[in-house]
């Protein structure tokens, strides 16, 4: 099994309403060159919480190539909300409240089974181009998942009880 320690926060990039399921997301993937979705768990609008690629295979989710944190891929599990974008089309946190409940107790859960020691969106695995020890916003390769993820996650981390 592998060492998974974090977890990477997605959005869709899909507009507000628009319903995608994993097998969709599978689909686009493969399209793309991969072998089967890259997320570990997609969260669809109504709450649902859909398995993705096996969480004993490394990740297809953080893609970071030339960048230091490369490696997210193979210690962490990708979680994909379904949204990310408003009827625009512009980046936002589209979330249904069924869907920020099912992420909060997946978040949660795999907290419990997992020796997790971070909770990231994926914008926040951007390089740290200024050399300051954080990744601003002015820094985020994406917006996704386009809402905070450090800021949401912080203090409902120090309320999980993590497993002995």
């Amino acid at each position: 099994m592998r060492n998974i320690d974090a977890i990477i926060i997605h959005c869709s990039a899909t507009r507000s309403g628009q319903d995608l399921r994993a097998k969709d997301i599978d689909r686009i993937h493969k399209a793309r060159g991969f072998k089967q979705i890259g997320y570990n768990f997609v969260i669809d609008l109504d709450g649902l919480v859909e398995n993705g690629r096996p969480l004993s295979m490394d990740g297809a989710h953080c893609n970071t190539k030339g960048f230091s944190k490369e490696s997210y891929n193979k210690h962490s599990i990708g979680i994909c909300y379904i949204g990310g974008l408003d009827k625009n089309g512009k980046p936002a946190d589209t979330r249904t409240e069924a869907q920020k409940n099912a992420l909060r107790d997946l978040v949660a859960k795999l907290c419990k089974e997992y020796d997790i020691i971070e909770v990231l969106g994926h914008r926040d695995t951007s390089p740290d181009l200024d050399g300051s020890g954080e990744v601003e916003p002015a820094e985020f390769i994406k917006a996704c998942p386009c809402f905070d993820v450090r800021s949401e996650f912080c203090n409902f981390m120090k309320n999980i009880v993590i497993r002995p």
